[in-house]
């Protein structure tokens, strides 16, 4: 299937530049596009599902088995999924820039895009924990999707096995490394969540007021006035996004960094108009042998 995706494989940049920390705050509009459920929107998982029942330790303890099977269904889900491009950018970023994810979704579809640094707040289907004790190192561990979670099933402290989640009212052990993470960011970009869900709503309150900050929403969403509002889907909002880390390249370098593709014809060499507007549309564009970028010297491009 074709599709008309801006950016796919980003190139390896070579020479100095300055690597960024980069810290992406991701929410379940983020797995939207891989066929995921969103919770709150009006097709959300909360409106066919009660989520007092379903996601609370009093539900759990009410009726154990409504839960194991809600939670058995959501993990053979996600057997049934795959990350989406916007999950692969992400990942590609790591070739630019060092990239720490904080995510608030449940599933495993960043990692799977090749991301190598995700802390997530609110637990992971894929694994399982102590009902008495669900914090514990002990205790938490993975368990193929595939294999159910049964009334029955022990911890190894001898509690009911349940889904490593963090349930509403439970507390959200991950938070103060988050708000770490964030205090530390170079760039801060929030992506696909409404800001609701507290305490996790909270960190766009950690980030410095000095650096870049973005929130990719395409709906209305509370945040302060000094973050840029992107309002696409995840994808399209990450391919603006990256368009806005190329033009700071593009200022550090006076280059613009495209994939290496020797074969490539020269008038299929896509410049954005952003840099056909700062550089002039008419700049001649030459070939080297080699080269991985296009860069501006003497009025021309050298790709």
């Amino acid at each position: 299937m074709t599709t008309n995706y801006k950016y796919h494989n980003l190139p390896e940049l070579e020479g100095n530049y300055t690597r960024q920390n980069i810290v992406v705050f991701s929410g379940a509009g983020m797995s939207a596009e891989s066929g995921l459920s969103t919770f709150r929107d009006k097709n959300g998982l909360w409106k066919q599902y009660d989520w007092e029942k379903l996601a609370s330790i009093e539900g759990f303890r009410e009726d154990p088995q409504a839960v194991l099977d809600f939670y058995n269904m959501r993990r053979r889900r996600l057997l049934e999924v795959e990350p989406n491009h916007a999950h692969y950018l992400i990942a590609e970023l790591e070739k630019w820039h060092d990239v720490t994810i904080i995510t608030q979704n449940v599933d495993d579809l960043h990692e799977r895009a090749g991301s190598s640094d995700v802390l997530h707040l609110h637990g992971e289907l894929k694994k399982v924990t102590s009902s008495l004790n669900p914090l514990s190192m002990k205790c938490i561990k993975e368990m193929p999707l595939n294999i159910p979670i049964r009334l029955g099933d022990k911890a190894s402290d001898g509690s009911q096995l349940r889904p490593f989640i963090v349930w509403f009212g439970e507390y959200v052990d991950n938070f103060s490394s988050a708000a770490d993470l964030v205090r530390k960011a170079d760039i801060f970009v929030v992506i696909g969540t409404s800001l609701t869900v507290h305490p996790a709503a909270g960190l766009i309150h950690y980030a410095h007021r000095e650096i870049p900050k973005f929130i990719i929403n395409p709906g209305d969403v509370d945040c302060p006035e000094d973050y840029t509002h992107i309002k696409e889907d995840a994808t399209k909002g990450i391919e603006t996004f990256i368009d806005w880390i190329l033009k700071e390249l593009v200022d550090e370098h006076h280059s613009y960094p495209i994939p290496k593709r020797p074969n490539l014809p020269l008038e299929e060499i896509e410049i954005p108009e952003w840099y056909r507007e700062k550089y002039g549309s008419d700049i001649p564009i030459e070939r080297m042998k080699g080269k991985c970028e296009i860069e501006i010297s003497d009025n021309k491009l050298f790709y």
